[in-house]
């Protein structure tokens, strides 16, 4: 298995977990930041843009996994390796939307 198919795997986790944020966001008709915004991937996007940046994530993902090498879900190696892009990018993901809306980086709300 070529080392390219592997990098081409984990980037389909990543482009899988942006669509989720923007898909979520734009069908709630809500604004969320996109590399279209200004200043990008600072300030809001319409609903409609968050849709359409989902949808384009959304077939990234799919035509690394459909095109590149001969993906099988049901390899392990395959599996893990675009589920380490998804994780990455979505804890990335999580980090970056906390300090925009003021998270404290995960933590159990006082009481807990």
């Amino acid at each position: 298995m070529a080392w390219s198919h592997l990098l081409a795997y984990f980037f389909a986790g990543i482009f899988g977990a942006n669509f989720v944020p923007h898909f979520v966001a734009g069908v709630l008709g809500r604004e969320l930041q996109t590399p279209f915004a200004k200043p990008p991937f600072q300030g809001l996007s319409p609903p409609r843009v968050n849709v359409l940046w989902a949808l384009t994530n959304l077939a990234v993902a799919y035509s690394l996994l459909a095109f590149v090498g001969e993906f099988d879900l049901r390899r392990v190696v395959h599996a893990s390796v675009f589920g380490l892009g998804l994780t990455a990018w979505s804890l990335m993901l999580a980090r970056s939307f906390g300090r925009l809306y003021g998270s404290k980086g995960g933590a159990l709300p006082s009481g807990h």
